[in-house]
């Protein structure tokens, strides 16, 4: 029983470690993406689109593995929880990865127009931003650290400030002439696309807490700055 246990708990360490390298992977697609955009880089946006097939592949991997834990070694209690969020996990982490991906085609897109300083200013802001937040994310998930995974939810309110300040920032260049119709609504897109990032950050780290003591938001995100998500704690009484 002590190997099955030591076998299963080892499994479990290798999707942990799988999970935070993609993790960490997409922590850096997110600066590359940013600067794809600000650069209007052709050919660096074409690497990346290609190259989110490996991603997707990784995806799979992982949550086969995860299946198969569940399947052969019917865990419980915090064990449990830890591959289930697992599963969660490794899906938020692939899709941050096609958001850096659908910023590299919104830059396609724009190609040839020029950003004012202002709003190029803003874009590397918000795109350093969700950065931090994937990084925390990363490190709080791998450490299981649960102070660190709490705090991405007021990281995350910075980011959604700074994506209401290039929205506004948008609507200006474009009022002022400096940009298209058609280039604000893809950059009011790309906006909400470092937007989301973040919100799939905060789920990691939610995730990471589910795991750690089994907390639980019952709704996914504040509905403003001032009304944080309410929690409800969930023992398991395979606990002790």
């Amino acid at each position: 029983m002590n190997d099955l246990r030591s076998e299963f708990h080892q499994q479990l360490a290798e999707i942990q470690s799988g999970i935070a390298l993609m993790s960490a992977g997409v922590t850096e697609l997110v600066p590359r993406a940013t600067e794809i955009l600000l650069t209007m880089d052709l050919e660096g946006a074409e690497y990346m689109i290609l190259g989110d097939d490996e991603y997707d592949t990784r995806a799979l991997e992982l949550e086969e593995r995860c299946f198969r834990v569940i399947a052969l070694q019917a865990p419980v209690a915090i064990d449990l929880r830890s591959v289930i969020s697992a599963i969660k996990i490794i899906a938020d982490v692939e899709r941050s990865a096609d958001l850096c991906v659908n910023i590299c085609k919104a830059a396609r897109r724009i190609y040839g127009h020029d950003l004012d300083p202002h709003l190029r200013g803003v874009l590397q802001k918000i795109g350093d931003q969700a950065q931090v937040l994937f990084k925390e994310a990363t490190e709080a998930y791998l450490n299981l650290d649960g102070v660190r995974a709490a705090a991405l939810h007021d990281m995350d309110a910075y980011l959604d400030d700074l994506h209401r300040q290039l929205i506004q920032v948008i609507f200006e260049s474009h009022a002022a002439g400096h940009i298209d119709l058609q280039v604000a609504v893809q950059l009011a897109v790309v906006a909400r696309f470092y937007e989301r990032i973040g919100d799939h950050a905060v789920n990691v780290g939610d995730r990471t807490r589910y795991i750690i003591n089994g907390w639980l938001p019952d709704r996914p995100y504040a509905e403003s700055d001032n009304d944080p998500p309410r929690v409800v704690a969930v023992t398991d009484p395979g606990d002790t």
